[in-house]
């Protein structure tokens, strides 16, 4: 692959629903710059960016998958990513890498949600953006329709460039409002046609629009639209790139990926009006001064790379993927890593193209390529000079919070999972492995389910380990709620030495739910020596661990040793613990025992139009909601405290119930008393998994 400068590339992320043609749009403009011979489909599994194993199987995209293309002497780093929001973290990888975005929406299905996703990140992001409409070969495609619903939704910013020519209620050529020409498709070949007579009132609306754009760039322009002149091609192409840049214009256009129309004109518009990284600024902290280190992917300052994406697979090895910031990176190179304090010697430089690497000589700033191997980086790291180190800002990642037990079929595989998911949680940003040692259980984090079925998948085909999911134990508690006072005497004899331990207690509520107990002593006559205190104290430490009633950890204890008897010679430190751990069970059966569940604060932010649904769901799941706060987008953030074993499948529940508009996270509150249903439910059923021999 040849060689670009900063202003001859530009990175390009395709956003947009799943199913709504962004691989297959990936895959027409690979065809069309000839990286491909023939055009694959995903049905079929052999397109250029679905490389994955599951992305065949699945038939979706689950990784962001770099495409470069050569097109008219420019260099066009295509991003296709995910459009199901359990593979959200890479998006958010490759919105962080790209300069501009195209919103792919699929003409029969219209805008969805995943439409307003992608304008909401590029709205955070500031990326300028096309808006692309697929699928114009099928009969029930409305392109008027979604402009129409664009303009109302998001205003007087959405400019059709192109409409579509129907013959037949066929697909035949679009009038690009620009040029105001008329084009049809000849096979392969595009030739000029008049334009139809059904076309002209919807163009004078979008040429009116466009030429408002332009007047509003200048003043100069201002005057002359409003004299009545007209203005060159030339004129406003240039006006309307400035216009695209700052974002006051969103250019539609349309097409059909599987007959490879309209993608040509695409790829042209792409080069006319998208940023190149000239365009675009970018800052980090410079760690020598601590002030602000102006990149703007400058190829004459300091060289400097933000690694914005990890591939560690087991067949074709780990790669680091970069943005290069600022200067040029060489074959060679000698680069600081300043997040793991490690200077090391890049070697080979590669582009990928999905899942291939080829090599190249150099990269220049704004450019993406990949790095092999690379010791001690991981995603998020910045690269550098050791003369003039930089730290650039990390991506924002969601936070995970849909979690399942996890469990090895085979149990010689434990430690290949956990290396096997070390691997995993490198490349995946928005996965995490959590060892729950109070409950013996690992956890495993994922945005859903699908994304964990997915990693479990994964597992077993190319890391060959099967690990099983299941529902998380909670994390319950037990405690007391009245006063006891007991007495027990540990006795043993047997011939020769004896054990004597004989102890009397008092049982009753600390208030302090934090620690397990707190532990007193009120014995006078020496009737219980005082070496022995602290044997007494290690019994109730040990009995607090697995309570009597569910043996769930005991919290919120006061134990008070306040009388007993000993043997001169029988008794023992091993005696009294065991006779301390015995009162300790029977006094605190008998203190009106509970058991605490854990509750957590949750906060959930959805479109005004659905807080009923999830109000009532919320009460279902025996939530009390706090309160409700608007923010902005007609959206309301509803809080409230949810018992943690009802969030059990939340993820899955939300979004059907909002059609996946609604967004949540949450965090452990504190621990309240189970309802007297939940209590003997819980009771029975570690009672029988005991009974079982097993606390699984």
């Amino acid at each position: 692959m040849n060689i670009y400068t900063t202003d001859k590339i530009r990175n390009v992320v395709l956003l947009g629903h799943g199913g709504s043609g962004k691989t297959s749009l990936t895959e027409a403009m690979a065809f069309l710059a000839g990286i491909t011979s023939r055009m694959g489909k995903v049905t079929d599994g052999n397109t250029v960016s679905d490389y994955g194993k599951e992305e065949q199987k699945r038939q979706i995209s689950i990784n962001t998958s770099v495409v470069p293309i050569e097109w008219n002497g420019v260099k066009i780093n295509i991003l296709d990513t995910p459009g199901y929001f359990d593979f959200v973290g890479e998006v958010e990888e490759a919105v962080k890498a790209a300069g501009a975005a195209i919103i792919v929406i699929n003409g029969k299905s219209g805008i969805e949600v995943g439409t307003e996703k992608a304008w909401e990140l590029c709205e955070k992001y500031k990326l300028p953006r096309f808006v692309y409409v697929t699928n114009m070969d099928v009969d029930n495609a409305s392109y008027r329709q979604i402009v129409e619903d664009l303009k109302e939704k998001y205003g007087k910013k959405i400019a059709p460039f192109n409409l579509p020519i129907r013959e037949n209620e066929h697909f035949v050529g679009y009038v690009n409002v620009v040029s105001e020409t008329g084009n049809r498709w000849q096979g392969k070949e595009v030739v000029p046609c008049e334009i139809p007579d059904y076309n002209r009132p919807n163009l004078e609306i979008c040429r009116e629009t466009l030429m408002e754009a332009v007047a509003e760039t200048s003043e100069a322009f201002m005057e002359r639209y409003f004299g009545g002149e007209t203005f060159s091609e030339s004129e406003i192409r240039a006006a309307l790139r400035t216009n695209v840049i700052d974002g006051s214009i969103v250019p539609v256009s349309m097409g059909s990926n599987t007959l490879c129309q309209g993608v040509y004109t695409l790829l042209d518009d792409i080069v006319k009006y998208v940023p190149s990284p000239e365009d675009r600024i970018c800052a980090g902290i410079s760690l020598k001064t601590n002030g602000i280190f102006q990149a703007d992917y400058d190829f004459s300052k300091a060289k400097s790379a933000y690694i914005y994406k990890t591939i560690s697979d087991p067949f074709i090895g780990k790669y680091s993927l970069i943005k290069v910031c600022s200067g040029v990176l060489k074959t060679d190179d000698t680069m600081y890593n300043s997040d793991s304090d490690v200077e090391t010697k890049i070697g080979k430089l590669y582009v990928m193209q999905g899942n291939k690497p080829i090599e190249v000589s150099e990269l220049h700033a704004g450019d993406l390529g990949a790095l092999a191997k690379l010791t001690g980086a991981k995603t998020g790291d910045t690269l550098s000079t050791k003369a003039n180190p930089v730290a650039y800002a990390k991506t924002e990642y969601s936070k995970p919070y849909t979690a399942k037990r996890y469990k090895a079929v085979n149990k010689a595989d434990i430690d290949k999972i956990s290396q096997s998911l070390q691997k995993l949680t490198d490349e995946d940003k928005t996965l995490r492995v959590v060892n729950d040692s109070e409950n013996r259980q690992t956890l495993l984090y994922g945005m859903g389910e699908q994304h964990l079925e997915v990693i479990a998948s994964r597992l077993e085909n190319e890391y060959k380990v099967k690990i099983e999911l299941s529902k998380p134990k909670v994390a319950y508690r037990e405690t007391i709620r009245k006063k006891s006072d007991v007495e027990y005497k540990y006795k043993k004899q047997s011939g020769g030495h004896g054990q004597y331990g004989h102890v009397k207690m008092r049982f009753e509520p600390s208030g302090d739910l934090e620690a397990p107990y707190v532990f007193e002593q009120e014995v006078v006559g020496g009737a219980v020596p005082k070496n022995y205190f602290p044997a007494v104290e290690k019994g109730i430490a040990e009995a607090v661990q697995k309570g009597p009633l569910a043996a769930y950890p005991v919290v919120g204890v006061k134990a008070v040793l306040y009388d007993g008897s000993y043997h001169p010679v029988d008794s023992s430190e091993m005696a009294f613990k065991m006779a301390a751990s015995q009162a300790f069970k029977k006094g605190f059966m008998e203190a009106g025992p509970v058991l605490l569940e854990p509750i957590s604060s949750l906060k959930v932010t959805v479109p005004d139009s659905y807080t009923g649904d999830v109000m009532g769901d919320l009460n279902k799941r025996r939530g009390r909601v706090l309160g409700m706060t608007p923010v902005a987008g007609g959206k309301q953030i509803i809080e409230a405290d949810v018992p943690t074993s009802n969030l059990y499948g939340y993820c899955t529940d939300l979004r059907s119930m909002t059609g996946g508009r609604g967004i949540y996270e949450y965090e452990f509150a504190r621990y309240e008393q189970a309802p007297s249903d939940v209590q003997e439910k819980e009771i029975a059923a570690r009672a029988a998994k005991v009974a079982e021999g097993s606390e699984e």
